[in-house]
């Protein structure tokens, strides 16, 4: 019998940080058509997996390492997905490694509003991995919201891991993000994508995709996660 430590040990095996484990019923007010249950109607558990981005990127005075990286290790979450998949479905358990970023079914153009087939930051939070900030990134303790996020779905029932509510991590008397948006993009809850991707997101004549704004992840205060404040 499979269990969540097992699986928890064989993510961090193969490369992940951070592995939380969520039972599909968290995910009930999930929009209809974007729930677990909705991708694979056997679906007990959320297997979430986290890989942090290095923090030396914002320091950097070029958008290109930034840009990078942030595409990158959205690859290297869907490798550890797979490997995770190939893991449960050798041990006889059914499983679907769901894609960390792109692609997107759900495109609406005249609002450049993109939404993937599983929210991976509500993921992270229903396993137990951070909270929702007010700029809508996942703040963990540790890696702050430095972390790009990937998840399977299995059929194994699972032992779950608790929700986290700490509000330190995001006071409610906070709103530096919020107030240093250039665009105000954020109010607290969600984001206005029409807003916010023209200034974030920038495509140059060679074709290359650079993300030009990341001001409410640098500014967090806990953006940056215990990791940094031991240095």
């Amino acid at each position: 019998m499979i269990t969540s430590k097992m699986i928890k040990e064989k993510a961090i095996e193969f490369g992940a940080n951070l592995c939380g484990i969520a039972p599909v019923d968290r995910f009930k007010n999930a929009p209809r058509g974007f729930s677990p249950l909705d991708l694979y109607p056997k679906c007990e558990s959320v297997i979430v997996c986290a890989k942090r981005l290095p923090i030396g990127l914002l320091n950097s005075t070029s958008c290109v390492p930034y840009s990078h990286y942030n595409d990158f290790l959205p690859l290297e979450l869907d490798r550890i997905s797979l490997k995770l998949a190939y893991y449960l479905e050798d041990m006889g358990y059914g499983a679907i490694p769901i894609p960390s970023d792109n692609p997107y079914e759900h495109w609406e153009s005249n609002r450049m509003y993109g939404r993937a087939i599983l929210s991976m930051r509500h993921a992270a939070y229903m396993a137990g991995l951070g909270i929702l900030g007010k700029n809508t990134l996942v703040i963990n303790e540790e890696y702050g919201n430095m972390i790009i996020i990937g998840a399977v779905l299995t059929d194994v029932n699972l032992e779950a891991d608790p929700i986290i509510d700490k509000t330190t991590l995001c006071p409610e008397n906070c709103s530096l993000c919020i107030d240093s948006c250039p665009v105000d993009a954020l109010d607290g809850i969600t984001i206005d994508q029409q807003k916010c991707r023209p200034r974030s997101i920038v495509t140059n004549e060679k074709g290359y995709t650079l993300y030009k704004c990341n001001i409410c992840r640098e500014i967090c205060p806990n953006g940056k996660g215990t990791l940094f404040k031991k240095k």
